[in-house]
């Protein structure tokens, strides 16, 4: 059912959303050139897909996790579109594809061993990972492996459609304020 929802879902916003999609991307175009950002993820069952998004931060900005990266690196209209989640919208492609879902854990970087570990513990890969979720809406970031990955694990099994709703609509309406940088 998730993932019928989360089709229906992207779908629908892509199509309602792809005007301010284009608006967007032109602007981050106009600032430095390169509007997305483009990553390898880990995914369900451990599985490399490629995450894209909204280019937030400077092209010169290592290819880190965001709380290891430098708050200065952020663009000025990366500051805004960060802030009101914009940011994210590219990210209803990997939804729509499948490779995530709105809701569930927070895609990682194959780099990020400690969080991997954790999360393959406790059964976290067996989730597509999410745009949002409760870990999310409590503005708990990836600084915090073990918290994460705890948090995370209460989805596996349990992530219901009521839940799929509330975390969508608490990120919507302003819960959560994103990965933190480093300051």
């Amino acid at each position: 059912m998730i993932r019928i929802l989360d089709f229906l879902a992207a779908f629908l916003g892509l199509i309602l959303l792809l005007p301010f999609i284009l608006i967007i991307a032109l602007i981050l175009f106009a600032e430095h050139r390169k509007p997305f950002f483009i990553q390898k993820r880990v995914g369900k069952d451990q599985k490399l897909f490629t995450l894209i998004k909204f280019r937030s931060m400077s092209p010169k900005a290592a290819n880190l996790p965001t709380h290891e990266i430098s708050a200065d690196l952020i663009t000025k209209t990366g500051k805004f579109i960060r802030s009101t989640k914009l940011d994210e919208l590219p990210q209803l492609w990997n939804v729509f594809k499948g490779n995530m879902s709105l809701v569930g854990p927070r895609p990682c970087l194959p780099t990020q061993e400690d969080l991997i570990s954790e999360r393959a513990s406790r059964g976290v890969f067996s989730l597509r990972p999410g745009i949002t979720g409760p870990a999310q809406v409590q503005n708990i970031d990836m600084s915090t492996p073990k918290k994460l990955a705890i948090e995370d694990s209460k989805m596996v099994g349990n992530l219901k459609v009521s839940h799929y709703f509330k975390y969508v609509l608490m990120t919507v309406t302003g819960s959560g304020q994103g990965d933190k940088v480093r300051n």
